[in-house]
């Protein structure tokens, strides 16, 4: 039950899925999903033994949907395994309803399970399957993006980076995050479902955020001297934008695309080549 400042009445709106193209994989070669005792995650590994433990990119998904679905989505999946990334999807906890699974993000919901505790208790059950614990990318499209973005304000150093995709803050947003983070968001200009501006729910009760507020709460957050991006430019179907007079462990950067509430074209090589284009000591975190 969430508490009645936040309730599920505000998600009704939403359908922030990302569809499986192919059958869903599971634990490696198993059907079904890895299972810890605080929830299950799917992983697939790239083509060939690796000599040494692999990045990886743990994926979020959308309001309603699970881990399978992530996985199952080979425009998102298929191009991250090419990289040589391990990809991992975890699962939200079951809806009340029984239908789909959400995550704890918010901190006026009812907290039924530390979501940030449970990544890395996925990520330590991961590590027997060859997974470099310290080079991780957590990233999530809509209702996974606010999940990702709430984890980078409270522990912006549990992860080596984030990459929220179609989400960010919700109002209130908050007054400060820790930092300093290295963090590339992902919108759509035509964004219906989070538009860049946010949106009322539930006839006004409940509220989405700014994207342009999220961005500024992150420039504080790394300590940038100035507002506006240092470095603009645009590639295929991105506009990019960059901020470099910031904090020395820290990086920010803000794509946009055209396109609505979907995962972009190209969004997966875009979002590898952000992070490793970041110094290799930045990459590396140690696990909490």
């Amino acid at each position: 039950m969430i508490r009645s400042n936040f309730t599920a009445a505000a998600f009704a709106a939403l359908s922030l899925t990302l569809t499986a193209s192919e059958a869903n994989a599971g634990c490696l070669d198993a059907p079904d999903p890895c299972e810890i005792p605080s929830g299950v995650y799917h992983i697939e590994l790239p083509e060939g033994a690796a000599d040494e433990p692999l990045p990886v990119v743990v994926f979020l998904h959308g309001y309603g949907s699970h881990g399978g679905n992530t996985i199952g989505n080979r425009k998102l999946v298929q191009p991250i395994l090419d990289r040589g990334y391990a990809m991992i999807a975890p699962s939200g906890l079951p809806r009340r309803n029984g239908r789909g699974s959400s995550w704890v993000f918010h901190p006026d919901q009812e907290q039924r399970r530390d979501e940030l505790v449970f990544i890395n208790a996925v990520l330590d059950d991961a590590t027997k399957m060859g997974i470099d614990r310290n080079r991780v990318l957590l990233a999530g499209f809509s209702e996974g993006a606010f999940m990702t973005t709430y984890l980078a304000c409270r522990a912006p150093d549990a992860f080596s980076a984030y990459a929220p995709l179609a989400g960010g803050f919700w109002r209130p947003h908050p007054e400060t995050c820790a930092g300093p983070v290295k963090l590339f968001q992902t919108h759509g200009w035509s964004d219906g479902t989070v538009p860049l501006e946010g949106r009322p729910l539930a006839g006004g009760k409940y509220l989405q955020g700014d994207i342009f507020q999220t961005l500024q709460i992150w420039r504080d957050a790394n300590s940038c001297d100035q507002m506006r991006a240092d470095e603009r430019r645009t590639g295929g179907d991105y506009w990019v934008r960059k901020w470099t007079h910031c904090a020395p462990d820290s990086a920010l950067e803000f794509a946009m695309h055209p396109g609505g509430h979907v995962l972009p074209h190209g969004w997966p090589d875009m979002a590898l080549d952000w992070f490793e284009s970041l110094p290799a000591d930045a990459a590396t975190t140690p696990g909490n």
